[in-house]
């Protein structure tokens, strides 16, 4: 079994090499680890500044014998690695973080859901369909318009859609694969919101201010942090986090996206278990980012402080996007943060920046 907390000159091993992965592995970097990255393609953003790389499938066995030879800690980027290679990890005495349960929560939507209404947290409502009949089923009890999500996978808007009228729930259902879904109420909302949390080996918590969030077709377009919120719409955000970090056990950083309603309640929209890009702010805007707090955590260091110490807009840099790097490294008020990734292909994230402000 690994020593916590990991003294600096020992590798944490990250489960995908995506710009998520580079952010984390260039954090632990500043704390004097080496990064270990077992990824499925070669020539990834976090494999290319890694000390070592593994490319092969997640559930590669000699891979992740590999990477449990390099590695006594081990985090991942992205929520959907197979909960099968956490257990072998587990089983070969690697700590893990965030854990197996948490993955299985968060890579089922039912089952997210279901834990967070039994926590305490409050959610749209909902209803699980495995095939045609129960998605017709569920979108009458929910009520058209409603919308239509596969249960496992699916990101920035994919893997779901809009059902107007019951009787177009079949084809609904049949569009999304005919795979197992969730079925949601639509959440009346002012606006969305985001909360980023830690917890520590220790149980000790820390919370970001919250973010303000704008999506075009899904994808996260911009952050405006801290965003304008009164302290009870703070604090409350802080008890949801709590809730949601203490019934999972968890240890590390955690995205809590959220729909702030007319009356002031907040109900989330679902979690991420893992640094998140409405975080991406913390970068330029706090004493200690999202990337450093979650390396802080799994290593079993103190977590660092949260608060913000600069007014933040940030922007994701979306395809072609990317290629006016020279007008916003010309910005003395910008920090450009690029992933180096090969091809802008479009709507893929091939950076964001972060404009920043005194905080007023």
């Amino acid at each position: 079994m690994v020593s916590l907390p990991l003294a600096p000159g020992s590798t944490i091993g990250i489960l995908g090499g995506g710009q998520l992965g580079r952010m984390l592995a260039e954090a632990a970097s500043r704390l004097g680890f080496d990064v270990a990255v077992l990824e499925r393609e070669a020539d990834s953003p976090a494999g290319r500044i890694a000390a070592h790389t593994i490319v092969a499938p997640y559930d590669d066995a000699e891979a992740l014998k590999a990477l449990a030879g390099l590695a006594g800690v081990v985090t991942y980027e992205f929520e959907n690695v197979p909960a099968a290679s956490v257990a072998q990890l587990a089983a070969m005495g690697v700590e893990v973080a965030p854990g197996a349960r948490v993955l299985a929560v968060a890579q089922d939507r039912v089952e997210e859901k279901t834990f967070l209404n039994a926590h305490g947290v409050a959610t749209v409502a909902f209803a699980a369909a495995a095939t045609a009949a129960e998605a017709t089923e569920a979108v009458a009890r929910i009520g058209a318009p409603c919308l239509m999500k596969t249960r496992r996978e699916g990101y920035d808007g994919k893997g779901q859609r809009w059902v107007e009228h019951v009787d177009k729930a079949a084809e609904v259902f049949a569009a999304l694969g005919g795979r197992p879904v969730i079925v949601e109420a639509p959440a009346d909302f002012v606006r969305e919101l985001s909360v980023i949390a830690a917890r520590g080996r220790d149980g000790a918590t820390a919370v970001y201010p919250l973010a303000e969030n704008h999506h075009e077709d899904g994808i996260l377009r911009r952050s405006l942090a801290p965003a304008a919120a009164s302290t009870a719409l703070a604090d409350q955000a802080e008890r949801i986090a709590a809730q949601i970090l203490s019934g999972l056990d968890y240890v590390g950083v955690i995205g809590v996206e959220l729909f702030e309603l007319k009356d002031g309640r907040l109900l989330v929209n679902e979690i991420a278990p893992r640094v998140h890009n409405t975080g991406h702010w913390t970068q330029d805007g706090c004493e200690v980012d999202q990337f450093e707090q979650h390396i802080r955590a799994v290593a079993g260091w103190p977590l660092g402080p949260t608060r913000a110490i600069a007014g933040v807009e940030m922007l994701n840099l979306l395809g072609a996007e990317v290629d006016a790097w020279p007008r916003y490294a010309a910005e003395p008020e910008t920090r450009l943060h690029l992933y180096g990734k090969r091809g802008a292909k479009p709507g893929r994230k091939m950076g964001h920046i972060n404009r920043v402000k005194p905080l007023s």
